[in-house]
């Protein structure tokens, strides 16, 4: 029987506490690191409702909005740009509140408590908060560790309101300042939360800056010559999937205005039969089927040196 480790893209890095490249095993991470802010969060979600119909929930967290809220816009799972917030986008301003719209043909009621929230880095809430959005008096998305959403159902349906499936596919984040960026992320809906960090500075030694791309505190690859290699992709092995991680860090170096220079990152669960290699191939006809893919994207725009 082949190993697991000869059946994935021999160029493939396995992040692992056993393996690691670079120039050292030991955790990555310095407490002189200043990270970048992020300015906005951009998550969507595609939900799967009952009568089969699809619908695409996207919601964006952002630190411009005049006083706390977020948006939110519903769309079709046939929408080409569904990162792109279009007309129907629905700004929902306060701390707590309420909302029924139209969209997609679907009744959208939004429910929401971000009063209590709390908040690390960013605009985006980690704990304190609800928000809880029913598509056609069907729950289709429930974010939050506040149970007072389900006081809420009780309160507006009588009856017992069915759950649509719903998956995180894509999450964008906006950074200003250095040239480095922390981040969290799940690339599966069964894998664990990774900590994620980009930099791109000069260590020690090193006449340019170096790019490195580092996970749960360790480094997993650098880019030398970044000025020569300001685009490029390695494949990485994480939690049983293959993920590509793109940059293009071209603006940092050539953008003749420093002050909107904006390097991209992208992580992005790799799709088809080389997504789970080691798997016999009818198991894994089904399981692409079930999959919902993910992708993680990073821009990032450096303050002037």
């Amino acid at each position: 029987m082949r190993s697991i480790a000869s059946c994935y893209n021999e160029h493939a890095i396995k992040v692992s506490d056993s393996y690691c490249s670079g120039p050292s095993n030991r955790p990555f991470g310095s407490p002189k690191l200043i990270p970048s802010i992020p300015n906005s969060v951009t998550c969507i979600y595609k939900a799967k409702l009952s009568t089969q119909k699809q619908v695409l929930i996207t919601l964006t967290w952002c630190n411009k909005l005049v006083g706390q809220g977020f948006i939110i816009n519903i769309g079709d799972n046939k929408t080409s740009s569904p990162s792109k917030l279009n007309s129907d986008s629905q700004r929902l301003h306060g701390k707590k509140g309420s909302k029924t719209f139209q969209s997609c043909n679907s009744k959208i009621e939004v429910f929401w408590d971000i009063s209590k929230a709390s908040f690390v880095v960013g605009p985006e809430p980690i704990s304190g908060f609800y928000v809880m959005v029913l598509v056609d008096s069907e729950l289709g998305l429930r974010l939050g560790d506040n149970d007072q959403e389900l006081d809420l159902i009780k309160k507006h349906k009588k009856e017992e309101t069915p759950h649509a499936k719903s998956s995180l596919v894509s999450r964008s984040e906006q950074f200003s300042g250095t040239a480095i960026c922390s981040t969290k992320a799940q690339f599966c809906d069964t894998g664990t939360t990774h900590d994620i960090l980009i930099k791109c500075v000069r260590e020690e030694g090193s006449k340019s800056p170096i790019l490195s791309v580092c996970i749960d505190n360790k480094r997993i690859f650098q880019v030398n010559r970044l000025r020569w290699n300001f685009r490029g992709n390695q494949a990485l092995f994480l939690d049983g999937l293959l993920v590509d991680m793109m940059w293009d860090v071209h603006d940092w170096f050539f953008n003749p205005s420093p002050t909107s220079g904006c390097a991209v990152f992208l992580f992005r669960t790799r799709s088809g039969l080389d997504s789970r290699l080691w798997l016999e191939e009818k198991d894994l006809e089904h399981k692409e089927q079930e999959r919902v893919g993910f992708s993680l994207l990073i821009c990032a725009c450096k303050n002037p040196d």
